[in-house]
């Protein structure tokens, strides 16, 4: 008897932030279910050269250095992937940046909330409207499947808002709405979009808070069950997102917290 099995053979996916933590997972998953896989770096030459060499090399994976802080460069992190393999059918947008110093309302810098929605917002816009025109310009395939794939990664900071991040916050939660308005739009010509709400997850950017005598105690007491997730625990549900398995779910958000955030 043969198992169920989440194939995307034949595809092309673009990963951002892919060199590292839900990034890197992801893109071994979608690499794992048959994908050629595109993903960008911004400094992390070492480890990214490292994962596109451990999944085949450029011919299967490919590590593409671009800065997303901006439209322009998103939209250029799309036609480098399209350059490379001729299509692009999912995105998936997991770059972000979360900055670790606790920052009032009332102290924060206007560069720390101009930076965060730069990079997790404004670089976003790009990419998705890069990658939407070349959906719609492949259009759906032959047997009917989807045009494309979208997936946002949000955080739970996006759905119930982090007291002195407020920068963070309204980054992720811009990904919430984008999702829903977005799907409203596009789902008619057959590209999908959906999102994933990670809460805490065992990657280098949370690190440091994780490992805070102080801290850490207060992260995992608001998790049900009591520990902080894995990247392969988020990027499961991301790549579920991207199969026909998913067909019938468009403008969703995929709560992946361990029970800490519970909402519809």
């Amino acid at each position: 008897m043969s198992g169920v099995t989440l194939s995307l053979i034949g595809k092309v996916a673009l990963i951002t932030g892919g060199s590292r933590g839900i990034g890197a997972a992801t893109v071994r998953l979608f690499h794992q279910a048959g994908a050629r896989v595109a993903f960008n770096y911004r400094s992390a030459k070492g480890a990214a050269d490292a994962l596109s060499r451990e999944l085949g090399g450029p011919e299967n994976c490919v590590a593409i250095e671009q800065e997303l802080a901006s439209p322009e460069q998103g939209r250029a992190l799309v036609e480098k992937t399209v350059r490379a393999f001729g299509r692009i059918d999912a995105l998936v947008a997991n770059h972000g940046v979360w900055p670790p110093e606790d920052a009032s309302i009332a102290t924060m810098p206007d560069s720390q909330w101009r930076q965060t929605l730069a990079v997790n917002l404004d670089s976003v816009f790009g990419l998705t409207q890069a990658a939407v025109a070349e959906m719609q310009r492949q259009g759906k395939a032959a047997d009917g499947s989807a045009a494309g794939h979208i997936v946002f990664v949000s955080s739970t900071a996006g759905q119930r808002g982090e007291a002195f991040h407020a920068d963070y916050a309204a980054s992720k939660g811009a990904l919430i709405s984008l999702t829903k308005g977005l799907s409203t739009e596009l789902a008619p010509q057959g590209i999908y979009v959906n999102c994933v709400a990670p809460g805490w997850v065992e990657t280098d950017m949370s690190l440091p808070a994780l490992k805070d005598p102080a801290t850490a105690p207060k992260i995992f007491a608001t998790i049900p069950l009591g520990r902080v997730a894995r990247p392969t625990e988020v990027a499961g549900p991301i790549l579920f997102l991207c199969t026909p398995y998913a067909g019938f779910m468009s403008g969703e958000i995929i709560n992946v917290n361990g029970g800490a955030v519970l909402v519809g």
